[in-house]
């Protein structure tokens, strides 16, 4: 199993992330896509069923997540329009870009980013209406009482889900709201409303767009363990409850050197077995740099067991990479040292992941 208090560092790291997205990285000459064999070599022969196709294939989506100015790296957007069939904006539709006065709500970011994605044929998940990072300083430095907070929680919600009706199937609604031990993280909206801001957030959204689907989401889910305990017990009262709950993201923000998460596919299952969806949703796999053969195809058996651990749970609907190259993966920034975390290199040549998750959705079929 993974170090959890290791792994804690992912979004401990919150603002260095932040700025790696929002700031981007250099744009990567334009290169085509080739099929790697074991030594990451690539032969530039384009495979002529995309991973999305393969994907939907089997009912399911295969997606990366994308933020505003990597639509300006040409190569990279017109690879991202092609190989998938869903996206995830990284940061246009967080509070802080969508609300950045009480009140006053910008939604370009995250406009042009749909834009985007039905000029190319992909489905948007939003991501996310409610976390604790990435908030507007307004709220942050703000002395509320519990009504006050749940009025601007709702405010915020009902507003975003309204705009975005339609144009998004599914709501990361919120957003890494437990503790590693299972307990409540306490953020500003547990700490003033308590723990019913959760519900009522489901509810809110629920409201705004009765049709999309809402999922809770988090990192170091993937395994059994005291965390993903925690949601488990918490989505089984939601759904006693009758709140309107639809699904749950799992990131999978993994890394070789703590090892695969254990039984993940027995984890994805009785999540499944609640009645809720399944995704993963910010899938990446770093290492110690330098990379070599051996990580990589490590890294590649890894891809695998995720496609598949994914596949064999008809309730677990699709994958999304977070970013799919690493021109433009968040690693480096917040973990120096480590990196290579995706299936397709700085210069948009597949890697043997990318080999491996093709072979996992063939297969499926």
């Amino acid at each position: 199993m993974r170090t959890p208090a290791r792994r804690t560092r992912i979004r401990a790291a919150g603002a260095a992330v932040s700025a790696a997205l929002l700031l981007g990285l250099a744009a990567t000459p334009a290169a085509h896509a080739g099929t790697a064999d074991e030594t990451g070599k690539t032969d530039q022969a384009r495979p002529t069923e995309t991973l999305g196709k393969l994907a939907k294939k089997s009912g399911r989506y295969f997606g990366a997540a994308v933020d505003n100015p990597e639509l300006a790296d040409t190569a990279y957007a017109d690879l991202l329009g092609r190989e998938f069939n869903a996206t995830t904006p990284g940061n246009g539709m967080k509070w802080y870009a969508t609300e950045p006065q009480r009140g006053v709500f910008d939604f370009t970011a995250g406009d042009e980013i749909v834009d985007f994605a039905r000029a190319n044929g992909l489905k948007v998940r939003g991501h996310t209406l409610l976390w604790h990072s990435q908030l507007p300083d307004w709220l942050t430095s703000g002395t509320w009482t519990a009504d006050e907070l749940r009025s601007i929680l709702k405010n915020h919600i009902t507003n975003e889900v309204k705009h975005y009706k339609g144009k998004v199937f599914a709501w990361d609604v919120a957003n890494e709201i437990m503790n590693e031990d299972g307990t409540y993280r306490e953020n500003i909206f547990y700490k003033t409303i308590g723990p019913g801001y959760v519900a009522d957030a489901l509810r809110w959204a629920h409201a705004a767009d009765p049709k999309v689907k809402l999922y809770l989401n988090d990192y170091n889910v993937e395994a059994i363990g005291p965390k993903s305990d925690a949601y488990y017990q918490l989505i089984k009262q939601l759904r006693a409850d009758r709140v309107p709950i639809d699904g749950f993201g799992m990131q999978a923000h993994l890394a070789l050197q703590y090892g695969f998460p254990d039984r993940m596919p027995q984890n994805v299952r009785r999540f499944a077995d609640l009645g809720v969806d399944v995704a993963i949703t910010e899938l990446d796999i770093r290492m110690i740099l330098p990379a070599d053969a051996a990580k990589l195809a490590e890294q590649a058996d890894w891809y695998r067991q995720v496609t598949e651990a994914c596949l064999a749970v008809r309730r677990c609907v699709g994958i999304t990479v977070w970013g799919y190259s690493d021109a433009h993966s968040w690693i480096p920034a917040v973990f120096p040292g480590e990196g290579a975390a995706l299936p397709w290199d700085e210069n948009l040549h597949h890697k043997p992941a990318y080999a491996a998750i093709r072979a996992a959705l063939q297969q499926a079929h």
